[in-house]
């Protein structure tokens, strides 16, 4: 399919909104941009809907008239079940339904490793971790991931509404943690996997990790390569400094031993 002409971005004011909104233009795409929150510094060349993904009637708005969705919005960290389900959840289904009442023919979504935060790490020269990996969230948000993966293959099946499932690993300018050398993705990198994942031929529902060519990588990039995406960084350069102020991993803890990280060992978050 051509490049999309103009780009629903959702979640357009958090970090990694933020990041796409400077690269993706330069990728052929004008952005119309949502999120509950303002956007700061408009561009002349962007459009801005300031909603909530519940407010059913602005979201169908939005979604009218764009080429495809990036689907970056929701609650990004753990939180209550409550807040979860209707962010995540409730606010997902919610864009999948105006996709398909208004045509559009593909999205974007941003999943996450976290749907398979259960999954045991590879140790060095380990096999990598294949999508197909069965699906282990780590919590109640790594549980929305999965549930949106779901809902993903239910509208391809059903509507025949196409969407690339990007689980994200950790996005920054660079890496923070001996963890995050694994599981890194710069934001150039970022915006070239999800340009190829918009413009990509015959996606269906397709699932990819989404992660810079690491040196030190868990997971297999295959299926996001076979879009056409090149990754051009690694996390190496920071490993020797980050290995000298914290150590390497120590495979006895979970939370350096699975893929999900503290996510997996953190007190649960109860409704309050």
């Amino acid at each position: 399919m051509p490049a999309p002409r103009t780009l629903l971005l959702t979640g357009a004011a958090g970090g990694l909104g933020t990041h796409l909104r400077k690269l993706l233009p330069s990728y052929g795409y004008r952005l119309r941009l949502f999120d509950v929150m303002p956007v700061e510094e408009v561009r002349d060349t962007e459009e801005v809907v300031t909603a909530d993904l519940a407010d059913r009637a602005a979201l169908r708005e939005a979604v009218r008239g764009v080429d495809a969705v990036l689907h970056l919005a929701g609650i990004s960290l753990e939180s209550s079940f409550e807040k979860i389900l209707r962010a995540n959840i409730e606010g997902t289904y919610h864009l999948y339904e105006a996709v398909r009442e208004e045509g559009v023919g593909r999205v974007v979504l941003a999943s996450s490793n976290h749907a398979v935060g259960y999954t045991p790490a590879p140790g060095p020269g380990g096999p990598l971790i294949p999508v197909d990996t069965p699906r282990r969230p780590d919590t109640f948000y790594g549980l929305s991931k999965a549930f949106d993966e779901d809902l993903a293959q239910l509208y391809w099946d059903r509507h025949g509404l196409e969407t690339v499932s990007v689980r994200i690993g950790s996005c920054f300018p660079e890496p923070t943690t001996v963890r995050m050398l694994s599981i890194w993705m710069s934001p150039a990198d970022a915006a070239r996997l999800f340009h190829a994942a918009l413009t990509a031929e015959d996606v269906g529902h397709t699932v990819v990790y989404g992660s810079s060519a690491n040196t030190r990588l868990w997971w297999d990039l295959s299926s996001a390569r076979a879009l056409g995406y090149e990754p051009q960084d690694d996390s190496e350069p920071f490993a020797a400094k980050l290995i000298a102020e914290q150590g390497e991993l120590d495979r006895s803890k979970p939370e350096q031993a699975l893929l999900g990280g503290h996510f997996t060992t953190d007190p649960p978050i109860w409704p309050h």
